[in-house]
């Protein structure tokens, strides 16, 4: 062990007897392993759990879940990365592209534990946007799945970047254009067996980049986020203060996996803490999967949880058995005081749902109806949220599992410092967080880095207050602010919330446009409903009239219990879907979306 690394490991344990002694009764869980860097931690995890299932895989589509374990995972993993270094590739940037797959963690964990700097990319990008970061980020190798070999080998022809390797997922041979990943992994391990120990030996330099991720915003190009060894084991020792996960844990892995949410607090956090993953086969199997997998850890989007909550109820409607379920709700509210929870024996149809074994769903991503949370926990599944950033490897806070606020975006963990700065007479103002967690800045791009680092703190761009117990609460976007003619600042977030309120309406998006008659500010509103919902209202016969009619009931009953300024004036249902980035988030300035 180098002198580095001797300064990290101490640096690292002295960070957990801080964590250890925190003066701070919400920082419950305090059994935390030092760990200086991704390698580190993986090798370790593997020495303490070895024989214990890391990922639940399915060799074809509907096929039953086989279990890997650490020690597998770990001979696959040193393998791939002694391959890469052989083929070139130290300290070089290797691309991953491709679904939740157990091949895209062997190659995230190859890539950055010792081989070169891992750039996981967004498998919902059009070519010409992948052709552009591959270029952009001067990636030398990519690892992808069998659907993207076209658009690379045609990449790679084009002969305009840095393109030297193509490694297949799925390919069986090698051929002339791509190398097979199956054949590399086998490579790496006979180079080991020969005495290879290029990758086994290793050293990481926790402090550079390592990690480029590329965010997916509503508007323009996307920015290129450098990130450290040290951003991310920062994150992972201190976010299991807040929410306890223990090795017999199964998270349910649905989130695209290079976001930066569920690479960290789905992918690298549970093998941290010797739990399992089960990889889900796509949105339309996710009711099956639960099934079949019955995780006990449930990572995922606002628009995911509130989908399953609505249909649990559209279906007890369905069933005419939605009386009978709130009798049992309020029922077990009712003993729940004196200690006994009736849900896992009355509420076991509900819960089948999730598979059987579901305890924690955290929410991510965006701000989530508070009673979805509330519902969630009625069913007997413990529902909290989080809040977090790329930028911030990505967590500033998360709800503790067993005091969370539902109206919260979350509690800071230690050594992550959150602050509201140019806060009004409300308290409300942009939220500033530092701490090591910090990414390192923009690829790059300086001038957008001192945008937005400003003496070690990151802004941003959330606008929000800390309560008085330091709880986070989000109001909306700095950028999405409305600014009438009359000087209001009218939060769009807070419409769509109560729109949203409405049970027909699946999505919607709010905007600000002056008046043609007065200069005034019109507050407008696109719907998209759910046709389920109108059918059951309306008849399936419905007609564009009654849906018109039907919504402006519902905004006129809303207007009424808001302030003249914040009202909705102009207002349109839509048939289509909503244009998103690939995580899923309306982009607000497509005009689009704002066609009335």
């Amino acid at each position: 062990m180098s002198q580095s690394s001797d300064k990290a490991s101490m640096a690292a344990i002295e960070k957990v007897e801080k964590i250890k002694a925190w003066p701070d009764s919400k920082i419950r869980y305090r059994d935390i392993r030092p760990i200086t860097d991704l390698k580190d931690m993986f090798d370790s995890s593997v020495k303490i759990f070895g024989d214990s299932i890391l990922f639940y895989v399915k060799d074809v589509t509907s096929g039953p879940y086989r279990g890997i374990s650490y020690n597998e995972t770990k001979l696959d993993v040193d393998a791939l990365g002694t391959a890469l270094i052989a083929l070139g590739l130290k300290d070089k940037k290797i691309a991953v592209i491709g679904d939740n797959r157990y091949e895209w963690a062997v190659s995230y964990l190859a890539s950055v534990c010792g081989a070169g700097i891992v750039v996981p990319l967004d498998k919902e990008l059009p070519q010409k946007e992948l052709n552009y970061l591959i270029k952009d980020a001067e990636v030398e190798c990519v690892i992808f799945s069998h659907k993207y070999e076209k658009a690379f080998i045609e990449s790679q022809a084009a002969g305009d970047n840095s393109l030297k390797i193509l490694i297949s997922m799925d390919a069986e041979e090698d051929t002339d254009q791509r190398m097979s990943f199956n054949k590399v992994v086998l490579d790496g391990r006979a180079l080991i067996k020969s005495g290879d120990r290029s990758f086994l030996d290793a050293e990481i330099d926790r402090e550079k980049m390592s990690i480029l991720l590329f965010t997916s915003g509503t508007t323009g190009m996307a920015k290129g986020v450098m990130l450290s060894h040290n951003n991310i084991t920062e994150n992972l020792m201190v976010m299991g203060t807040l929410v306890h996960i223990v090795p017999s844990d199964v998270f349910f892995s649905i989130l695209p996996i290079h976001h930066t949410y569920e690479c960290t607090c789905g992918f690298l956090l549970p093998m941290y803490r010797g739990a399992g993953i089960a990889f889900c086969e796509g949105l339309k199997y996710i009711v099956r999967n639960l099934e079949e997998a019955k995780p006990t850890v449930f990572l995922g989007v606002p628009l995911i949880f509130e989908s399953i909550y609505k249909k649990i109820w559209s279906q007890a409607k369905k069933s005419k058995s939605d009386v009978k379920l709130r009798k049992v709700l309020a029922i077990n509210e009712k003993t729940k005081k004196i200690g006994i929870d009736l849900a896992p024996i009355l509420l076991k149809k509900v819960t089948a749902i999730f598979g059987g074994k579901m305890r924690l769903m955290i929410a991510g991503g965006a701000a989530i109806d508070p009673d979805v949370l509330k519902g969630l926990k009625a069913f007997g599944i413990n529902a909290i949220q989080g809040y977090g950033l790329t930028e911030c490897s990505p967590i500033v806070g998360i709800n503790p599992d067993f005091d969370s606020r539902d109206d919260s975006a979350g509690y800071p963990p230690p050594f992550v410092e959150v602050h509201i700065v140019e806060a009004n007479e409300e308290g409300n103002g942009e939220i500033v967080v530092k701490g090591e967690n910090i990414m390192l800045g923009y690829y790059h791009n300086q001038q957008a880095t001192d945008a937005v680092i400003k003496d070690g703190w990151f802004y941003t761009g959330d606008l929000g207050f800390i309560d008085k117990e330091g709880y986070i609460h989000i109001t909306g976007r700095k950028k999405n602010v409305i600014i009438t003619k009359n000087g209001k600042n009218v939060f769009p977030e807070e419409l769509e919330f109560y729109l949203g309120k409405i049970p027909f309406v699946e999505e919607s998006m709010v905007w600000g446009i002056d008046s043609e008659d007065n200069g005034d500010t019109l507050i407008c509103a696109s719907i998209k409903p759910n046709s389920d919902e109108l059918s059951m209202i309306l008849g399936k016969s419905y007609t564009d009239e009654q849906v018109n009619h039907l919504i402006w009931q519902e905004i006129d009953k809303l207007n009424e219990e808001l302030p003249y300024y914040k009202r909705i004036k102009k207002a349109e249902f839509r048939k289509e879907e909503f244009e998103k980035t690939t995580g899923k988030k309306i982009k607000r300035f497509s005009e689009a979306n704002k066609r009335l």
